[in-house]
């Protein structure tokens, strides 16, 4: 008789993703100009919290698409982009709509062709004249990622092989820091729209976070000796993303000079592998971030998607409607921008994640209920 596990919270990981949405959402606090100068230098390098998404998101979803091969089974590609489908599309498609036909809640006047949201490829030949909603482009990156990943494992797992996946993750990284060389040489002054934004070039993350879903799926006896080096793990990880923030000091991240370009190049693996540690920690028992329990961390890691979504327009309709308040950089500014953000997140996750969530949860039931009468009888 198959039954649904009931989910494991790991209270590290949404640590880890409540920290990452925090860091996205001052970041973008940067691009409008409206925080004091003392908060800059740590406000300028939450784009990292992207690639720590990426890193949660290979080894959360490396892990769901892997674990089917333990127990004999073959993962169902099928069922596996129903369930992205129920978690993406549903909030994805409504903030879009508000996009496209409330031109108010744009945080820029022009907006990129709707095909190019609907296909999610905005995130190839990105232009800075429409670049209202432009924080989709992480989402592309994901959404290509569960297209390719679970095509990619059902070859792999046909005849499996440890140094084939070994050659192919070594491969992934190679190329992309050869690729990442050759288009800064090439479009010197598009660093963004051709290096940052596009999909090909920004695999480390993910790669890194499938990396580690690998070698706790089908090398426990590795995966053990890891869990007991929490400390030491995030150690290790602050280093490598201290080292790639010293690369990008004072700089732009789409710069194609100095030390950014070679953060750009050499510093997005190093990045990866950083915050990949980090992850490591966080669900080590020996772990700092498994050990305590960060007080909302839970309830921001369920609203984080709808942040994502929604916190860019918000904050510049409060910017743009509250200046006075706004402006002065007080208390009252971040209470006015954290409660309107997460008020228009909690209204999209209560209206319209959760419901869906929960259709897909029944759906799944209701298959497994159906297959379960069609087994024979003991």
């Amino acid at each position: 008789m198959k039954t649904v596990a009931a989910p494991i919270r790991l209270h590290g990981l949404d640590t880890l993703r409540a920290f990452a949405v925090m860091a996205v959402m001052l970041y973008h606090l940067t691009i409008f100009g409206e925080l004091p100068m003392r908060w800059l230098p740590v406000t300028y390098h939450g784009w990292m919290g992207v690639d720590l998404f990426f890193v949660l998101s290979g080894f959360l979803i490396g892990q769901q698409v892997l674990k089917p091969y333990l127990r004999g089974e073959r993962h169902s590609i099928a069922e596996f982009y129903r369930r992205r489908a129920y978690r993406i599309l549903p909030a994805y498609l409504v903030v879009l709509a508000l996009y496209v036909f409330v031109p108010v809640w744009r945080e820029a006047p022009r907006l990129a062709p709707l095909w190019k949201f609907l296909t999610f490829t905005m995130n190839f030949g990105f232009n800075f004249d429409r670049r209202a909603f432009s924080h989709a482009w992480s989402l592309c990156v994901e959404e290509h990622f569960y297209l390719v990943l679970p095509l990619l494992v059902t070859w792999l797992m046909r005849r499996p092989s440890a140094k084939k996946t070994a050659a192919m993750f070594a491969a992934v990284v190679v190329l992309g820091v050869a690729l990442r060389a050759w288009l800064i040489w090439r479009f010197p002054d598009e660093v963004y729209a051709q290096v940052y934004y596009t999909s090909y070039t920004r695999l480390d993350g993910l790669t890194v976070g499938v990396a580690l879903a690998v070698v706790r799926v089908f090398r426990p006896l590795w995966w053990e000796r890891l869990m007991q080096r929490g400390h030491g793990l995030m150690v290790a990880g602050v280093v490598c993303v201290g080292a790639v923030a010293w690369m990008f000091r004072g700089l732009d991240v789409g710069s194609s000079e100095g030390p950014a370009k070679w953060g750009m190049i050499f510093g997005l693996p190093v990045l990866s592998l950083g915050l990949g540690m980090v992850v490591a920690s966080s669900v080590s028992r020996d772990g700092v971030l498994s050990r305590v329990r960060v007080p909302g961390a839970e309830m921001m890691a369920s609203l984080a998607f709808a942040l994502y979504l929604t916190h860019k327009s918000v904050g510049h309709f409060v910017m743009q409607r509250f200046s006075r308040v706004t402006t002065a950089h007080g208390p009252a500014s971040w209470a006015l921008y954290a409660v309107t953000c997460f008020a228009a997140a909690w209204v999209l996750h209560v209206g319209v994640e959760r419901p869906f969530l929960w259709l897909r949860d029944h759906r799944e039931r209701k298959r497994l209920e159906v297959e379960m009468l069609r087994e024979p009888a003991l």
